[in-house]
């Protein structure tokens, strides 16, 4: 028996859910338990790929804490006890929070396959699975990433330099590069510069897992960097970025995540 538990928070891409079911019935056979858990907003938009796949959906409370791994760990080690036991269990996830889980299966007799986007993949997890599946393009294959990142570098110089990056090398090397370079101090009488994506990245670098944070505390170390003043209201700042952020709830949210691709 073959089962697929999918982490909708981390593994979000419908197109990435598509590639990985695929994947993996091309590889090790018919997929006979397929189960996806998150929050209602993430599975929502999950839905045509759920019903295309037959994946049972399993809704989690909409917390701070890791509700979702700890759903899907529950269900792995049932599953496990039971008869027949699986053959094979592909977990939908790059964290490394399910390594004593795929340790624990992996000691029952189970082969354990991860299946992850590259840039969300633990690297400390990678050697506790028998093999590691990606999905999704390749993120040296993304266009302008460092434009995108940082829209107020316009100096050729600095182009150039982002063109010799690695077709390997992730978004955050490329921001880390960025990062190193100097810039030309503005004249003082030039207005203050807005805040960057790179700079909030580099102001909360939890964000950059991927993972639905606490707004509160992202905030709090935006207000430590000087990104944001104490009475600016922190959704604006967010929304600026809608393309790279994610409020949650809409009406009023206190948690974020950020969209790495």
């Amino acid at each position: 028996m073959i089962v697929f538990l999918i982490d909708a928070d981390n593994l979000s891409s419908a197109a990435w859910i598509e590639e990985a079911c695929s994947s993996l019935e091309a590889a090790e056979g018919s997929l006979a338990v397929r189960r996806a858990y998150g929050s209602a907003e993430n599975l929502k938009g999950l839905s045509q790929t759920m019903l295309a796949w037959a994946i049972r959906p399993f809704v989690n409370l909409s917390l701070t804490k890791n509700t979702t791994d700890v759903a899907l760990a529950v269900d792995a080690m049932e599953l496990a006890c039971q008869l027949p036991k699986p053959t094979v269990i592909a977990i939908g996830s790059g964290d490394a929070d399910f390594v004593p889980l795929v340790v624990r299966l992996r000691e029952r007799g189970i082969r354990m396959i991860c299946v992850s986007e590259r840039t969300k993949m633990a690297s400390e997890a990678v050697h506790a699975y028998d093999s590691v599946l990606f999905v999704g393009k390749e993120p040296g294959k993304s266009r302008n990433v460092e434009a995108a990142m940082d829209p107020v570098k316009k100096a050729p110089a600095k182009k150039a330099t982002v063109k010799k990056a690695s077709a390997t090398a992730t978004v955050e090397t490329v921001a880390k590069k960025a990062v190193a370079k100097k810039t030309p101090a503005a004249p003082k009488s030039a207005a203050k510069a807005e805040v960057t994506l790179e700079q909030i990245l580099q102001a909360a670098p939890a964000l950059k897992t991927g993972q639905v944070q606490p707004l509160g505390e992202i905030v709090k170390q935006l207000h430590n960097a000087k990104l944001i003043g104490k009475n600016a209201a922190s959704t604006k700042l967010f929304k600026k970025f809608r393309d790279w952020f994610e409020l949650t709830p809409e009406k009023q949210p206190n948690q974020v995540r950020y969209l790495s691709s």
